[in-house]
């Protein structure tokens, strides 16, 4: 059970089979490796005693490509793979990409563009009367009639656009074996209408489930803003399992409904799912052609939990994982780990142990499992709720665990933590832990701005937060006689931020001596609510208009300021400074572009050498690294996956040369060629 599933018709004969049950169709290389979505759903199914084929990036251009396995018994599976097939081929510039991580060789063109409405035509070209399930990333976020980024429109939902029989969104366990077992039993796709976790379409009104709520259809939110406004907040606000309504929405021809949400998996079910034998390696047929690069990352990372209840809007993990954090448990982690260990290319060193967020084990707070999440606030902006459970002892005890398993020599955290919900916990045992044991000379953390209007429309909490957690971190550090430091994440032109707004954030990262390597423009993927905003210019949770640059030359400005220092952005630093009249920072943030008429011109930082103003050491800039975590809203081209933990990215580039700011064990700020 531990070999491969098949991959080719020649390999299903192989075992004996004359068909299969299920075929999964996945944009993506086959990754035996549960940070893989189609992974995770293929083993689950093999698992409960079903045939699976496995069918990765067929021809887009052949519909008897789908005809590998003859005609599925049951049904047809199909995904983009881990990643939205449009931010995997382009960049939030819509250029497109030279290297797709989820193909081996990292070689492009092997997935088609919007690759699950691609290859549900298809399978229905080459078999008329097989169900089709769409899932995924790809298929959850674009559910509902959705503005898309790369056609500049909104789309209407990718279940009618598609041609599938049904939609699951979400984790999808729960629903997958569902459907399965229903399909197996001899009950048709359309009559699957009552499965948690799933979209399905009628054309009539009378077949519409008891207790919904509608919200407006693509004719309208296709030429009414306000109404797409209103539209997201509707189905932001009915994301939980508990207290969700069912959703109907009026596409070009037929109405979709949303059902509620999925049950996220207890514990135990999360155990079992994580437990599967994964070969946690790319199928070898891929070993000629230098194997699949996204997997390097996550090969020795485990996956700890699900959900995310930071609720950034920018984040795609509230429309798709939920807000609803579950965790594993000890005993299921040190087995993965253990497992870990025996893989024959493991040096010694877990890359990760973490999830969304990885300091996230317990539910926010206890009124949500009988209530369900609040609709009308946020957990942790833009100040804690008095409501909130931390508690970091169980993370703790299991990294100690890890740590001391034969052969592990360190045990990283890299999927990013919040530094606010750290700082609620007044028992510093994991802080001090996490500074001694379990970074990799870096910590990933995400200010990503310091403007207050900006933050706000982010969901983020106040700038001094994150300064008191610089503070505290350097403070940790100089205690434990270590030199790392602090990678913080930035982000450019998300709505509500003006030109203003970056000048301000280029002054104080001047004023504490920092220069991100990395900055990333902000990424309209679907199903987020900053999305809505950046399409609408309104906040859909008060209406109120929101200011959004959308102009290439605003967007290169808001850049340019959070790399001041770069002698290629001067000119750029220099019209900014004078179009927001604070020509007054000419000889701060562009030094290179200074003239008298600028006034006298102040002595400019250099580098490590001088101490910040207030005395404490200053964080580190930005070394090159990409972040993986919040659906691809950053540029990087990899996002949360939709049947296991999301991706970890690198840290920092290979090969690649960038100055990094360290601290000496006495706390002095100290230059070095990373």
């Amino acid at each position: 059970m531990s070999d491969f599933l098949p991959v080719s018709g020649a390999e299903m004969r192989a075992r004996g089979w004359t068909e299969c049950d299920f075929v999964v169709v996945s944009g993506d290389a086959y990754v035996d490796h549960p940070s893989f979505g189609p992974a995770i759903i293929s083993r689950l199914l093999e698992s409960e005693g079903y045939r699976v084929g496995f069918l990765s990036q067929p021809d887009a251009a052949r519909a008897d490509s789908f005809a590998e396995f003859g005609r599925p018994k049951y049904a047809f599976l199909i995904s983009s793979g881990n990643v939205d097939s449009m931010v995997a081929h382009y960049s939030v510039a819509k250029i497109r990409r030279s290297v797709d991580e989820y193909t081996p060789g990292g070689v492009t063109g092997k997935r088609p563009d919007r690759a699950v409405t691609v290859y549900t035509r298809l399978a229905k070209r080459a078999f008329p009367e097989v169900p089709v399930v769409i899932g995924g990333l790809e298929a959850s976020l674009r559910r509902f009639a959705h503005y898309d980024y790369w056609d500049d429109t909104v789309l209407p939902s990718v279940l009618e656009d598609s041609g599938a029989d049904l939609l699951i969104f979400g984790m999808g366990e729960h629903q997958t074996s569902e459907v399965a077992r229903r399909l197996a039993a001899g009950e048709s796709a359309a009559a699957l209408t009552d499965i948690p976790g799933t979209c399905w379409q009628t054309d009539t009104v009378s077949a519409l489930p008891a207790g919904y709520i509608e919200c407006a259809g693509f004719a309208r939110v296709s030429s009414d803003k306000v109404a797409y406004a209103k539209a997201c907040r509707l189905q932001m606000d009915n994301q939980d399992y508990l207290t969700g309504k069912p959703i109907v929405q009026k596409q070009k021809t037929r109405y979709l409904v949303q059902n509620p949400p999925s049950r996220p998996l207890y514990r135990a079910e999360l155990d079992r799912v994580y437990g599967l034998p994964f070969t946690r390696t790319w199928h070898p047929s891929y070993d000629r052609l230098g194997g699949v690069p996204g997997l390097e990352e996550v090969e020795f990372s485990i996956a700890q939990n699900r959900g995310c209840f930071g609720g950034c809007n920018f984040c795609a993990i509230t429309l798709h994982q939920g807000r609803r954090v579950t965790s594993r448990s000890a005993n299921s982690i040190l087995a993965e780990g253990e497992r870990i260990t025996h893989s024959p290319n493991f040096k010694g060193y877990i890359h990760d142990v973490g999830g969304p967020t990885a300091d996230f084990r317990l539910p926010s707070c206890r009124e949500q499992m009988k209530n369900g999440m609040c609709a009308d606030r946020k957990c942790l902006a833009p100040t804690p709720c008095p409501k909130l459970l931390v508690d970091h002892r169980e993370y703790v005890d299991i990294l100690r665990r890890l740590r001391a398993l034969p052969g592990v020599k360190k045990v990283f955290i890299r999927s990013g933590i919040r530094y606010d919900y750290l700082l609620q916990d007044k028992d510093e045992t994991f802080f001090k832990e996490l500074v001694q044991y379990h970074i990799s000379g870096q910590l990933k953390v995400a200010p990503e701005h310091c403007a207050p209007a900006v933050l706000a429309t982010m969901g983020k909490p106040r700038i001094e937060v994150f300064d008191h957690f610089v503070e505290r971190f350097y403070q940790l550090t100089k205690a434990a006689g270590k030199k790392q430091y602090l990678v913080p994440y930035l982000m450019s032109s998300h709505p509500g931020c003006t030109l203003m707004d970056a000048v301000i954030l280029a002054e104080y990262l001047y004023d504490h001596h920092m220069k991100p390597e990395q900055v990333q423009d902000f990424y309209p993927t679907p199903g987020t609510v900053s999305t809505c905003m950046f399409y609408t210019g309104l906040d859909p949770y008060t209406l109120k208009p929101v200011y959004v640059a959308k102009t290439a030359e605003e967007k290169s400005l808001q850049r340019a300021l959070l790399q001041y220092y770069e002698p290629r952005h001067r000119a750029q630093v220099r019209r900014a400074l004078e179009l927001t009249g604070r020509r007054d920072l000419i000889p701060k943030l562009a030094p290179g572009a200074y003239t008298r008429a600028d006034g006298p011109q102040p002595t400019a930082p250099r580098g490590g050498k001088t101490a910040p103003r207030d005395g404490r050491p200053a964080p580190a800039p930005q070394g090159g690294g990409r972040r993986a975590d919040r659906g691809g809203t950053r540029d990087s081209g990899r996002r949360a996956d939709r049947g296991g933990a999301p991706s970890r990215q690198k840290t920092s580039g290979k090969g690649v040369q960038t100055k990094q700011w360290r601290q000496d064990a006495a706390g002095r700020p100290k230059n070095k060629r990373g």
